[in-house]
């Protein structure tokens, strides 16, 4: 049997993007911690059709950002991760690797954002990924700035819409409208 455990439900819903980062590394041990907890993400028929690009070279960096159209977060992080699903990979499981990504980091202190490389050419090209290869997404990890993250987030609260939505509007039984 399970045991219930309250604070790992609470770390789920408590979960929140971060786009500010302090001006400092992310340590070696955090950076282990987080990748191992993408190596072991579940996955389709535990093929684990994905690999992991730590980027943290500025230059590097620098290059990925053409790869979006919102890519701030990378430029802001000391490291981004960029999620390479392998031909015949799964996108649910690139999905289910970088929640793993965010939550692992988000249970050491370290602050995540993922991103979306809209421009599949600019972030082959960047990252050298193989043919028949995909990289649509990467993850900017850091430690949160915390004033900076209090400040962005009052100033998107009077712009955007807060808190979720009731479950009654998401939920349905059986059938879609029910």
């Amino acid at each position: 049997m399970l045991t219930p455990s309250p604070e790992t439900y609470h770390s789920i819903l408590g979960l929140r993007v971060v786009r500010r980062f302090a001006d400092r590394p992310l340590s070696d041990e955090h950076l282990s911690h987080i990748l191992e907890a993408a190596r072991w993400t579940g996955s389709a028929k535990n093929l684990q059709l994905w690999s992991f690009i730590v980027i943290d070279d500025p230059a590097q960096k620098e290059r990925l950002l053409e790869a979006g159209n919102f890519m701030t977060p990378v430029r802001n992080a000391p490291l981004a991760i960029a999620l390479v699903s392998h031909p015949d990979g799964y996108a649910f499981d690139m999905g289910r690797v970088a929640q793993n990504i965010m939550l692992a980091a988000a249970a050491i202190g370290v602050g995540s954002c993922p991103v979306t490389m809209h421009k599949q050419n600019v972030a082959h090209e960047t990252l050298n990924i193989p043919e028949g290869y995909q990289c649509r997404y990467a993850v900017a990890l850091g430690y949160p700035d915390e004033n900076a993250e209090l400040a962005g987030r009052s100033a998107q609260r009077a712009a955007m819409p807060v808190g979720r939505k009731p479950l009654d509007e998401l939920v349905h039984r059986n059938q879609f409208g029910q």
